[in-house]
């Protein structure tokens, strides 16, 4: 698959033809772009449809894969060939089918109100296989509502195994969750913690122990790992880590 030019990461949202009313959306906004790319640990990167490559690349290395910022920028599509093992390129494959044809029944503009995450394998400079979490969203449209041009972030995923499909609507608690099985979309509800749960996770994303957090709220230990029980119940998590993961990128904190 490697080689297949046929693969609908290549051919599934080919956009043929951009107008000049569509370039006067995008007006200095590569320059929005790198500012955020330089406040923040993630990587960054922008997708064009219509030349089928990539627009920017920011130099935050996870993604990169041991190359140079430019390197990976005139790689383009090439790159997941050859950074992305052969298991996971049909996974990518699947999740780019399913993605657009979820979105191609969204309504006019609203289809910039929602995002994508997945994970997937980068192989790195090492040939060590990294799990990163992938988020995509639309930044252009074009006047025909195709999604013209889209920016990624990539993470560290706190997930154990590749896969973990879900798209999300801004604004709202809707979420729609992959099976991979099938291709099939189901809507399933965001996980809903009390006030007391997310004070407490905020506490030790501040790097508080479990006993500076029983001391700051005024309870024992005991009962803040019994909160700390509960919310790993709720998330479906097997540790802090994974909960904090898991709360800030569904941005629940």
């Amino acid at each position: 698959m490697k080689n297949n030019i046929n693969s609908s990461l290549l051919t599934k949202n080919k956009v043929r033809e951009v107008t000049k009313e569509d370039h006067l959306q995008q007006q200095h906004y590569l320059d929005v772009v790198k500012s955020f790319a330089r406040l923040t640990y993630e990587s960054i990167y922008v997708i064009d449809y219509e030349k089928m490559g990539f627009e920017y690349v920011s130099e935050n290395p996870l993604f990169l894969c041991g190359h140079s910022s430019e390197e990976v920028l005139n790689m383009g599509y090439d790159f997941y060939f050859r950074n992305v093992p052969e298991g996971d390129l049909e996974l990518l494959d699947l999740i780019n089918n399913a993605g657009f044809d979820f979105y191609k029944k969204l309504p006019g503009n609203a289809k910039k109100l929602y995002s994508i995450t997945y994970d997937f394998h980068l192989t790195n400079k090492d040939g060590k296989h990294v799990l990163i979490n992938h988020k995509l969203t639309p930044l252009f449209l074009t006047t025909d509502e195709q999604l013209w041009k889209a920016m990624c972030i990539v993470s560290i995923s706190h997930h154990k195994n590749a896969g973990n499909v879900y798209i999300h609507k801004q604004g709202t608690d809707e979420t729609w969750e992959l099976n991979v099985k099938n291709s099939i979309w189901y809507k399933k509800e965001k996980p809903k913690l009390t006030k007391r749960e997310i004070e407490i996770l905020r506490l030790h994303a501040q790097g508080l122990t479990i006993s500076e957090i029983a001391e700051r709220i005024f309870v024992s230990p005991d009962t803040v790992k019994y909160y700390r029980r509960r919310i790993f119940e709720r998330l479906g998590v097997n540790n802090i880590v994974e909960a904090l993961s898991y709360t800030v990128s569904n941005k629940i904190i």
